[in-house]
């Protein structure tokens, strides 16, 4: 008998009501909002409620590098807080929604893997709660509002040459990267160059992920920067009258989304921004619940340490006051060896000539976690062609430099095969003390501080702008943003923005190509590289294979 598919794993799922795997951590049925049986939203009451409880331990997940090989960042995220459970400890994820784009692209589906998923795992990976379908509507509500105010007389002077608000829509689409708008006779509007973004990059995606609440989402709403007039001022979502009709799409997106694991611990799932052209971290919100409701809360960042534990730390901590206090950093032999130069075709065949060479990624990104002074764990998620030889080589390699080590086999066994890697996660927070500090002040230049991650955390030798970009940081500065923190726009697949550059490269430099300001976000977006904030699909997409089977009643092809 073959291996199981992820999704037949989860369709064989024995779910229980989500009334009753909310009652584990002391929410009451009055305190959720249900939408069916198995997903439910949990109430701003609720969230009152938990204020004064003690926090609990933050624990964060990264990665190395992501490689075709796939590393199972979410999946060791819900392995561990099954571990956790497993071990008695009150313990509950707080991860990201998948995004439809890569769901029909590349991946097929973003909800853990084998016997570490969350379900309802076909309904997660599509329409969900319908956040995304709320914020893709908000975003395109206050496209529409500008547009509208430029061709009823544009009473604000909007220079149409200087508009960067963008449309958005939640798949890959590339075709829509430039577009013009308003052909036709005057009734169409205002002819014009306009863009896509896909839905996850949309400054509101970001927002919601930030807020507080609802006042607070309005203000940052509010400042969204969606033009420019003719003498050069910013032109906001109030200017537009449009922070209040977008909130209202929006509110019920605001509250955090409560399902489980396949062995039925509650796991939060809200906000899916992507790490390589947003922050790529989960709501605020949702972490801050998952934190007042259990002893730990495990959440994760997206894509490798450089990308999504970068931003969590100096944008999601700095913003929310949040200290986590262990990291661990997923990595699998099959990643390390492609990072060696091992082909995908090989990398299922022992060779530790390659593994040696490659492991000089995850070295990189236990020194960059460790200079923001938190306790680091190392995993390896373990895959049926590793050898023990492989195994031994990454564990002494890792001690060496001071990190614990765990093999983790959650994917075959669940929370059982975290067990190793929950007790080295709990011996780390009881014996080694986090000392948390971002590794920028606000106060330094934004040139000091793409620079700074330029050169310590992706290893650069130096930082080249394009001259729009020196431009456009001098503005932003000129502003009153230039206290901001930087989210840089990279390619994932490289410590560089070449995503050809394996391993840990050397004497490159980092390309700043464009630059803009999330005024709502309140942080400086900077695009590197040939970084795309709308992507393509590939020559054979996920979507070719997703199909409903009549007979059976059930979606097949999600992964």
């Amino acid at each position: 008998m073959g291996v199981k598919s992820d999704i037949e794993i989860a369709q064989e799922a024995k779910m229980l009501p989500i009334t009753e795997v909310a009652k584990k951590v002391g929410i009451d049925a009055d305190d959720l909002e249900l939408y069916g049986k198995y997903k439910a939203k949990v109430s701003d009451e609720l969230i009152a409620k938990c204020e004064k409880n003690p926090d609990g331990k933050l624990i964060l997940v990264t990665a190395i590098n992501p490689t075709p090989a796939g590393e199972g960042k979410t999946t060791i995220s819900i392995g561990l807080t099954e571990g956790l459970c497993k071990m008695g400890k009150n313990a509950i994820a707080a991860l990201r929604e998948p995004s439809l784009g890569p769901c029909f692209g590349v991946k097929g589906g973003a909800a853990g893997g084998g016997y570490a998923q969350v379900v309802p795992m076909e309904d997660l990976n599509l329409h969900f709660t319908g956040d995304f379908h709320a914020i893709t509507s908000a975003n395109n509500l206050l496209a529409a509002m500008l547009d509208n105010h430029i061709h009823q007389g544009n009473a604000l002077r909007i220079d149409t040459k200087h508009i960067v608000w963008k449309r958005c829509v939640d798949m890959n689409d590339r075709e829509l990267r430039n577009i013009v708008i308003g052909m036709g006779s005057k009734a169409n509007g205002v002819m014009r160059e306009d863009h896509f973004i896909i839905t996850v990059a949309s400054e509101i995606m970001a927002v919601l992920c930030l807020a507080e609440d609802m006042s607070d989402l309005k203000k940052r709403l509010g400042r969204m920067i969606v033009a420019y007039n003719v003498e050069g001022d910013p032109v906001t979502a109030d200017d537009l009258k449009a922070t209040g009709s977008m909130a209202v799409l929006l509110k019920d997106a605001l509250k955090p989304n409560m399902v489980q694991t396949l062995e039925n611990t509650p796991v939060f799932v809200h906000g899916g921004p992507f790490a390589n052209i947003a922050h790529g971290c989960n709501s605020v919100r949702a972490t801050k619940l998952a934190m007042k409701l259990a002893d730990y809360a495990v959440t994760e960042a997206g894509f490798g340490a450089d990308l999504g534990a970068e931003k969590f730390f100096d944008i999601k901590c700095r913003h929310a006051n949040l200290k986590p206090d262990a990291v661990v950093i997923v990595a699998t032999v099959k990643a390390l060896k492609h990072n060696g130069g091992v082909a995908k075709t090989e990398l299922g065949k022992p060779n530790m000539e390659a593994l040696r060479a490659g492991i000089v990624n995850l070295d990189k990104h236990i020194e960059n976690v460790q200079k923001f002074g938190v306790p680091v764990i190392v995993t390896l998620n373990a895959f049926i062609t590793d050898t023990e030889e492989e195994y031994t080589f990454i564990k002494e390699h890792c001690e060496a430099l001071g990190c614990e080590f765990a093999l983790a086999k959650v994917w075959e066994k669940g929370g059982e095969g975290g067990l190793e890697l929950a007790q080295k996660v709990i011996d780390s927070l009881e014996n080694k003390e986090s000392h948390f500090a971002p590794i920028y002040s606000d106060e330094l230049p934004l040139t000091d501080k793409i620079e700074k991650i330029a050169t310590e955390i992706y290893g650069a030798d130096e930082v080249n702008y394009s001259d729009a970009a020196k431009k456009e940081l001098q503005h932003i500065t000129e502003m009153g943003f230039g206290h901001f923190p930087v989210c840089m726009a990279k390619t994932p697949a490289s410590l560089s923005d070449k995503p050809s550059l394996l391993g840990r490269p050397k004497n490159f430099t980092i390309d700043v190509r464009e630059v803009y300001v999330d005024a709502g976000a309140e942080f400086v977006v900077v695009l590197t590289g040939t970084v795309l904030t709308m992507p393509g699909l590939p020559k054979v997409p996920a979507a070719e294979r997703i199909d409903y089977d009549e007979e059976t009643q059930k979606i097949v092809g999600l992964f």
